[in-house]
């Protein structure tokens, strides 16, 4: 029995970047072999053990072959005749194939050490196009790497993309993907690819037809690449992106990627009110009280601040405006509701009052008719 780390953790250690997690292969045990030695199973489609002390992941050497469309549609094989270099071919990229030993010396069978230092990606074997969330995947690696793709990989996911492979995935699939390249330091990288592959389309129609007005899509990204440099979250992220489109397009695309609550409700908002957060140096009190009423701004602050932040995101100014919605809510949030509650008689008198008041919070803390 034989003990290799492979794939990401080997990756980023010649990268000099930090590793996070490691994963291990073996080769040349059994199941029962490795329950033998303490190893917990956790694998449900091919054997995978979590190691008794330090519970990183040990998954027995595998070969794999297609049976159906879609990324579930694979039948795998481990045995101990399974050798290393067999289940590297498995793997997307090069970079993603290389494997050290218990020595620490490099196993590289498909040249992947080489495509590091050259900044390719590059898929390892015509398999690749058997799992359409490759094609995802590449994109979110050259939002992290800024590495090139090499044309015969571009070619092959352009192919997978025309062919339909990519139809077969699932909402929640992508959306993990997405998400994890959105939190990437330039994410606008991977919806770039994904343009150029033709799978945008394929995936989210309704951020491919930003297209349609190419100066829109450029700022759409470059908006989302400035809410990535200043750290922001997924929310805000994905929010800074879809300010571009009709909440229409914004409801459709939550549907269609099954999206979480939190960041569909912030990119819908940002779809609707983003131009009245651009423009609220122009705005008068009774419209900026509008925009806070709209929002929701007084129970749910935090998201209020999350809107700002994804509609100003890439904006000249960006300071000023915030700083003046933040004034003018946090001197509407003072009003005390509940005083004018006791002296209203009826509901409707309550929100009349409560609105007056708001407002002239508001224009005392702006200094506006």
């Amino acid at each position: 029995m034989k003990i290799y780390c492979v794939g990401g953790a080997v990756r980023d250690e010649l990268l000099g970047l930090p590793v996070k997690d490691r994963d291990y292969v073996v080769v040349g045990a059994t199941p029962e072999e490795m329950a033998r030695l303490g190893f917990k199973p956790v694998g449900r489609d091919f054997p995978v053990f979590l190691h008794p002390e330090t519970h990183e992941e040990y998954a027995l050497a595998r070969t794999e072959r297609k049976t159906a469309r879609g990324y579930h549609g694979f039948e795998f094989r481990t045995a101990p005749d399974v050798t290393l270099e067999q289940d590297l071919a498995r793997r997307d990229l090069t970079i993603n194939a290389i494997a050290r030993d218990a020595e620490g010396r490099i196993i590289d069978p498909f040249g992947g050490a080489a495509d590091l230092k050259a900044g390719i990606l590059r898929h390892v074997s015509p398999a690749f196009n058997e799992d359409p969330v490759r094609i995802l995947r590449v994109a979110r690696f050259a939002a992290r790497f800024a590495f090139r793709i090499a044309p015969e990989t571009l070619a092959l996911m352009r192919t997978m993309a025309e062919s339909g492979e990519a139809d077969a995935l699932v909402a929640e699939r992508v959306w993990q993907e997405l998400a994890r390249g959105l939190m990437e330091a330039k994410p606008s990288r991977m919806f770039g690819v994904l343009r150029e592959c033709g799978a945008l389309a394929r995936v989210t129609p309704e951020l491919d037809a930003l297209w349609q007005d190419p100066d829109a899509a450029r700022a759409a990204l470059r908006a989302l690449d400035a809410a990535a440099q200043a750290g922001a979250t997924l929310e805000v992220r994905l929010a800074a992106l879809a300010r571009a489109l009709e909440p229409l397009a914004v409801e459709s695309l939550a549907s269609r990627l099954k999206l979480p609550a939190d960041c569909r409700d912030l990119a819908l908002l940002a779809s609707r009110h983003s131009h009245a957060v651009e423009a609220a140096e122009e705005l008068d009190a009774e419209e900026v009280l509008a925009l806070l009423d709209a929002t929701d701004a007084w129970r749910k602050p935090g998201r209020f601040s999350d809107l700002v932040a994804a509609a100003l995101a890439g904006e000249a100014g960006s300071t000023a405006v915030r700083t003046l919605l933040e004034r003018a809510r946090a001197a509407a949030a003072a009003v005390d509701a509940g005083a004018i509650a006791k002296a209203s008689a009826t509901p409707a008198e309550i929100r009349r009052n409560v609105s007056r008041a708001r407002l002239e919070a508001i224009r005392q803390a702006l200094g506006r008719d």
